[in-house]
């Protein structure tokens, strides 16, 4: 039988009637991506091919083979393929929050455990998710994903909509696809996001150094500079949010307490683009500034310093860390959280983190 149709009965005999849909939803959308994706090789050398997406397909083939041989990532047959789906997103996420918490409203699959967003194929079918949710009180935001993985249950193909970010950011986003395949904790979307994020960062200063790509890679620090300054600046307001939200003022001063401190965020947000030359990459996300919106950043970065410690403490060693990681996989999710914290503090004060979105 095709896995597709194992993984369906498996979801079937766990859904109820209210997830039928959004379960078939979810294996035709995936089951549509793999029926238009032809081996990169192949297009490589037709003739046929545009010589511009052959050259970007060349360079995968070098990022995908690096990514095995120098980041021990699963050596498979993931972003061997190329699919256009003719459109920006492979998925869109909708990420809820209730309207005074800052704990995410979660998914749970029978596969991959719960998780703090759901994805959809289609845009329609998000916002619909989305306006149900906010017609319930939740804050939302919905957001356009470039890639996702299937954790190895599938050979995840190269799509279209990865193709059109700098060659840093693309080689970035096959690491961080692939190390959700190297290694994923149930019902841990922040561990899981932080370490693929984590390798990521690794494995790009490790491929532009391998290329010899100086200028390449100082562009790379100045966006990854300005990805650290934004992020540190939404996760030191997630403190604040946190304490207004358990504190026992009642529910009309906690919302003008949120919006105080979200006004606070903004304002900083506006002094901090002053050093950013003109750049307004984030101006969407303070525009919709939400619970859901302060939740999506930490579920990218909440753990980067501690896994960043973690792989120096292994010198670099790549298969070292990730056996470390997977030990702490294994744990319960209190201890895990727990000895994350506890590498923190070796972490230089004002560091932040960069984002895969």
């Amino acid at each position: 039988m095709h896995r597709l149709a194992l993984i369906a009965a498996a979801f079937l005999s766990i859904a109820g009637c209210a997830t039928l849909g959004y379960y078939g939803h979810a294996i035709g959308g995936h089951y549509a991506i793999l029926g238009r994706a032809d081996p990169i090789d192949d297009l490589i050398e037709r003739p046929s091919t545009d010589p511009a997406l052959k050259r970007k397909l060349e360079r995968v083939v070098a990022i995908r083979d690096f990514a095995s041989r120098e980041l021990g990532l699963p050596d498979n047959g993931s972003y061997r393929r190329y699919a256009d789906l003719e459109r920006p997103y492979a998925v869109w996420n909708v990420v809820a929050a209730p309207e005074l918490s800052l704990k995410p409203k979660e998914s749970c699959f029978a596969m991959v455990g719960c998780v703090a967003y759901r994805g959809f194929f289609n845009r329609e079918d998000a916002e619909r998710e989305a306006g149900r949710l906010r017609a319930e009180g939740y804050d939302v935001l919905v957001g356009g994903v470039s890639a996702y993985s299937t954790l190895g249950w599938f050979d995840d193909p190269l799509l279209n909509t990865m193709l059109n970010r700098p060659e840093p950011e693309l080689a970035g986003l096959i690491f961080h696809e692939l190390a959700h395949q190297r290694v994923y904790a149930r019902n841990d979307t922040a561990f899981n996001e932080s370490f693929a994020t984590a390798v990521e960062r690794e494995g790009v200063r490790r491929w532009l150094a391998h290329r010899g790509a100086t200028d390449e890679y100082e562009g790379f620090l100045e966006r990854s500079r300005r990805q650290e300054q934004f992020v540190a600046l939404a996760m030191k307001y997630r403190g604040p949010f946190d304490a207004l939200y358990r504190s026992d003022a009642d529910d009309t001063r906690k919302r003008a307490g949120k919006r105080e401190l979200f006004d606070a965020l903004r304002r900083d947000y506006t002094a901090l683009k002053r050093q950013w030359n003109g750049y307004d990459g984030y101006d969407r996300w303070v525009e919709n500034l939400n619970n859901a919106s302060l939740i999506s950043v930490g579920l990218y970065n909440e753990h980067i310093p501690a896994f960043e410690v973690l792989l120096a403490k292994h010198a670099g060693d790549m298969p070292a860390f990730y056996r470390a990681v997977e030990k702490l996989a294994h744990e319960p999710k209190e201890l895990r959280e727990s000895a994350l914290k506890a590498l923190q503090p070796a972490v230089s004060v004002g560091r932040g983190a960069s984002n895969r979105s």
